[in-house]
């Protein structure tokens, strides 16, 4: 190794910090007192963000992960307006830190993305005019060429951020352009939609099965210490989530899941592939097909919700 550059391979996985308490949202009295991005440093080369639920009721997470030679942004959040979500300047200032710890001469960006829906890559505008910065494509041909995948879904490949390899696998099923992220420094399996403590949407039933088996054999090749994904919709109470467009989540599910869950998930999909609609579980549900009756309901909840925060609110401003 040169002089300067950091060791990801030796000891790795390394013990970082996932002891977190995630902005959830608040209610309606002191929304506008959230951040817009919540940081968090699992360790020194390794952060999440949240988007604030006052920005967007998804509030999806995002990676940021550092090489010697560049670092990767996995998917760039929902809609907002740029003043109001300073993602550009949060990820410049996290860049900014590391090579101040980490001089380098040059130094890139990826932005790249778990899947093409919108609450992961409307923020990709902000770093379309960045120095060193490649942006990576939504669409399936570009999601292939970037990552160099010759046999899309069935082999994985690998990103290269300097010393510190990405073992990228395709995994549609969610979406067609979905991909997971194995990265042996944190050993942390990252998911996207495809798997994470709420409602997994499936478009394709066999092709979401083939995926999740190929994510349980990433687990049965790698130490994975955790399986991170991009929401969290789950309370903590088992079988309870919240109503779609919740902005106030007091008492969710963990961020993190293991890899016992994740090989749940996958016996759970190939339990109902033949059954349409929702099927609930303590920490995940399962939406195969288009579930109307079900959509309809949670939109019921939501309105009931935005009630009931109406009450709440007017409650807390005259406290």
């Amino acid at each position: 190794m040169s002089a300067g550059e950091v060791d990801f391979a030796t000891d790795a996985p390394v013990a970082g910090d996932l002891d977190v308490s995630w902005i959830h949202g608040s209610p309606p009295a002191r929304r506008n007192l959230d951040p817009p991005l919540q940081v968090h440093a699992y360790d020194d080369h390794t952060y999440v963000l949240r988007q604030s639920k006052a920005l967007s009721y998804e509030a999806p997470f995002l990676y940021l992960v550092f090489g010697n030679e560049r670092a990767v942004l996995l998917d760039t959040g929902a809609p907002a307006r740029p003043d109001r979500f300073p993602l550009r300047e949060t990820v410049d200032r996290l860049v900014g830190g590391w090579l101040a710890a980490n001089p380098r001469a040059s130094y890139g960006l990826v932005v790249a993305h778990t899947h093409g829906h919108g609450d992961h890559v409307a923020g990709d505008g902000q770093f379309r005019s960045r120095p060193s910065t490649t942006v990576v494509g939504t669409d399936l041909d570009a999601v292939r060429r970037f990552f160099g995948f010759r046999d899309w879904p069935a082999v994985q490949v690998e990103l290269d951020l300097g010393g510190r390899v990405l073992e990228v696998s395709a995994v549609p099923g969610h979406h067609r352009t979905s991909i997971a992220v194995y990265d042996p420094w944190t050993g942390w399996l990252l998911t996207g939609d495809t798997v994470y403590p709420g409602r997994l949407y499936v478009e394709d039933m066999p092709a979401f099965v083939t995926s999740l088996d190929r994510l349980v054999d990433v687990t049965a090749r790698h130490r994975v210490t955790a399986v991170l994904g991009c929401h969290i919709e789950m309370s903590r109470r088992p079988g309870h989530d919240y109503p779609l467009g919740c902005t106030y989540q007091p008492d969710e599910h963990p961020l993190a899941m293991t890899p016992q869950r994740l090989t749940a998930v996958r016996d759970a999909a190939i339990s109902v592939a033949d059954r349409l609609g929702p099927h609930r579980y303590d920490d995940f549900i399962l939406f195969n097909g288009p579930c109307t009756r079900e959509v309809v309901r949670q939109l019921a909840r939501t309105t009931w919700g935005l009630a009931r925060d109406l009450v709440v609110g007017t409650r807390a401003r005259y406290a």
